[in-house]
């Protein structure tokens, strides 16, 4: 084993045994011979046989459960070329038809020119007895089939692209993976790879494919289509993506336009004209806002009457609860009894929480089965500790079904759901792929209540659903908008209000819960870490890991995310002799003993503990912990999210980082008891409205923004970020009144 550049070591050796083998997701362990030991090799790596030579690069680590192991990032194989190889290889029944015996008999007929036998003249084969025609084809054609994969592999080197790409592109392509790549090199933009166009552009030129060829305009428009529905847009006006597109691959507009009618015409995009406006979709992004606008069109229609003793069921729910409620919050009672969809929004303070609980506690008198769910883990825990009921995620509550390799759900519409009810929170983070799932699990006659503020961001993924249910109309809708008078008390709040209103928050007093503090650069970077260390646990009590949460509009800059994470950590949970630690090589991510660390990625694998309870599975994007362990030979840490224990392997660290400092966007749905929202550096394309606002509405007890006036000034100015394209208003108010597009 030898130590190579970037702190990866390199193993060689040839194939002892296949222990374990995923096809779907080329994970692999098996054993290789290196000299006089078998060294274990796991990993992302592709498929492996008996007998090949390997060389693997990785890291050599401690398992917990099985030892000690080669975990490898990348593997290069090679079929054996002397007898003793060719005879490990066929003699492990990687073929059809060979066991020892019969491998024996072909080593010693062909030698050394086996395989070449097996793969071009199969029919010599038959030359060994118990061989007939109809088995050397079978064998040839399973070798040549196993041999793909390797093929794919070395032409994907060729391109210095990755082992695991080429067996992901096999999968998908199968055995004539290298005939439709050299046919269509384009196609490695979709999916599964989904590469950009200027990575696969140098494979086309080499293959002597034309830069304004049909294909590569399709992987163009494709691509500005996807990277648009990562940042929030369902759909684009047909002008803007032909524009866009001729403009990033330097073609004429007119070429795009010929392409794009090709592909409108075939179905492989989208078209839903409105005005004068055509607006081209994905197809599964054109059906989930289909799909969703037909659903809540006819539920929003379905005549429903009210149960007869709402009124005195009203009253006496508040004469147990000793106050009476307000008009707004009674009228989004009675029409929550009334209708079979409603959306619940408004800002903090108005009472969302009081009125949600008294919807609940009407429907359980009603019906026996009610969920409560919502989009995030941190999301859902909050419903429950607000309404005192067990609440869920949606992925939770729709049971995910990942043994496909992608993600499914187990209920849908072929297995609904059972329940009656179901209060939906955090409306403004669902996106449509997600909502279009629920609603197709949800049993026809059930009540859908959509509970949210719409002034906060919107989803992180396509669409925003609860801005255009509300733009139409078409929904019965309640926006509580009286601040009850505990909540006028805090600052946070009326500032809250200020800004979605358009005016400056004002700066605070010292008995009030919000303050803004000038500072700009790096002297609000100290100030930050100040504040967090010293200051807060100083004047409030507050713990600096567990109540105190920097909230960060971007992940750059010296108020950016990524380094007031390094800092916070260097101040909060310094490295010390005996404190152990993962990463931190060539500037890499460190995990240390005691960090306080963030989910990035839905995870529906991973499994957890607890205590006292039955274990599970699955963490989410958003989810936070605290390292409690750290294992450096096993590379592996645990996590403790609530009371929920993980342990993190070595291949599923990156889905870990450091949480002092996160994204606006990343706590969604989170509340905290301080945080601190520094502005001093906010790229102007960051400068919008309701990201402030999402940040300040984060806090329970202190909010404290650090930064420039101006910056806070042309936040609460700029309400360009809410736009975005979807059709889904227009889809809606089509299906419950059928009009014409074009009036």
């Amino acid at each position: 084993m030898e130590n190579e550049a970037q702190g990866l070591q390199k193993l060689e050796g040839v194939v002892e045994r296949v222990i374990f083998e995923n096809t779907e997701t080329g994970y692999i362990v098996f054993e290789v011979n290196v000299g006089d030991q078998d060294i274990e090799v796991v990993g992302k790596v592709g498929s492996v046989d008996n007998g090949m030579h390997v060389t693997a690069y990785g890291h050599l680590e401690k398992h917990p459960h099985y030892g000690e192991q080669f975990r490898a990032t990348a593997c290069e194989t090679s079929l054996p070329q002397d007898t003793t190889g060719l005879l490990s290889y066929l003699s492990s029944g990687v073929l059809p038809y060979i066991g020892p015996s019969t491998a024996k008999k072909i080593v010693k007929a062909f030698g050394e020119e086996a395989l070449t036998v097996i793969s071009e003249t199969p029919q010599r084969l038959c030359e060994i007895k118990g061989i007939t025609p109809e088995k050397a084809a079978t064998i040839s054609n399973e070798f040549r089939r196993l041999y793909g994969v390797r093929e794919v592999i070395d032409w994907f080197a060729r391109f210095d692209l990755p082992a695991q790409s080429a067996v992901t592109a096999y999968q998908a392509f199968g055995p004539h993976t290298m005939e439709a790549l050299q046919q269509n090199p384009y196609l490695l933009c979709g999916e599964p790879l989904k590469l950009t166009v200027e990575k696969v552009d140098p494979i086309a030129l080499r293959l002597q494919f034309e830069m304004g060829n049909p294909m590569r305009i399709t992987a163009g428009l494709l691509y500005l289509l996807r990277r648009n529905a990562g940042n929030g847009h369902t759909c684009l006006p047909r002008g803007k993506l032909t524009e866009s597109t001729a403009s990033y691959l330097k073609l004429t507009r007119e070429s795009v336009e010929d392409e794009l009618d090709e592909l409108l015409q075939s179905g492989e995009l989208r078209a839903y004209p409105y005005g004068e406006t055509e607006y081209i979709y994905l197809p599964d992004l054109f059906s989930a806002e289909q799909d969703i606008a037909a659903r809540l069109g006819q539920i929003s229609t379905f005549p429903t009457e009210p149960p007869k003793t709402l009124e005195s069921d009203l009253r006496a729910l508040e004469i147990v609860q000793g106050f009476a409620y307000a008009p707004l919050q009674k009228e989004a009672i009675r029409m929550a009894l009334s209708n079979r969809v409603m959306v619940l929004t408004g800002g903090p303070g108005t009472g969302k929480t009081t009125t949600v609980n008294a919807i609940l506690s009407l429907y359980e008198a009603m019906y026996d089965r009610v969920a409560l769910c919502a989009p995030t883990g941190r999301a859902a825990k909050r419903l429950s500790e607000l309404t005192h009921h067990n609440a869920s995620t949606i992925h939770r509550l729709l049971e995910v079904d990942y043994s496909t390799g992608t993600v499914r759900f187990i209920h849908n519409e072929k297995n609904l759901l059972k329940y009656d009810v179901i209060i939906l929170d955090e409306m403004s983070m669902v996106d449509v792929k997600l909502f279009q799932a629920l609603l197709a699990a949800a049993r026809y006659h059930c009540r859908i209540i959509m509970v949210g503020d719409v002034d906060q961001l919107p989803s992180v993924g396509p669409g925003n659903i609860l801005g255009g249910i509300l733009a139409t109309q078409v929904v019965p809708t309640v926006r509580l908008t009286e601040i009850f008078r505990q909540a006028q008390k805090s600052l946070i709040v009326q500032n809250a209000h200020r800004i979605v209103q358009g005016q400056m928050p004002q700066k605070g007093a010292a008995q009030d819960d919000f303050f803004m503090m000038e500072k700009s650069g790096f002297e609000c970077q100290q100030l930050v870490c100040d504040l967090v260390s010293v200051r807060l646990p100083r004047a409030y009590g507050f713990d600096p890991v567990r109540d105190i949460q920097v909230l960060c509009p971007t992940k750059m800059g010296a108020t950016g995310s990524m380094e007031l994470n390094r800092r916070l950590q260097e101040v909060l949970n310094p490295p010390a002799w005996g404190k152990p630690q993962l990463g931190g090589e060539n500037g890499s991510k460190i995990l240390r003993l005691g960090d306080k660390v963030m989910q990035i990625k839905n995870d529906y694998d991973i499994t957890f503990e607890r205590d006292g309870a039955e274990a599970g599975a699955g963490a989410y994007n958003g989810d936070m912990g605290i390292i409690t362990a750290v294992d450096e030979d096993a590379r592996s840490v645990t996590v403790m999210m609530d009371d929920r224990k993980y342990v993190y392997s070595g291949d599923q660290l990156g889905e870990l980082e450091p949480a002092y400092a996160v994204t606006i966007h990343k706590s969604q749905g989170s509340e905290f008891p301080a945080v601190i929202v520094p502005v001093a550096d906010v790229p102007a394309r960051l400068r919008y409205r309701n990201l402030l606002y999402t940040g300040v509405t984060r806090a329970r007890k202190l909010c404290i923004l650090t930064g420039n006036h101006r910056t806070v000034e042309q936040m609460v100015q700029n309400v360009r970020q809410n736009l975005r394209y979807s059709c889904l208003r227009y889809m809606l108010v089509e299906a419950v009144t059928p009009v014409s597009k074009t009036s």
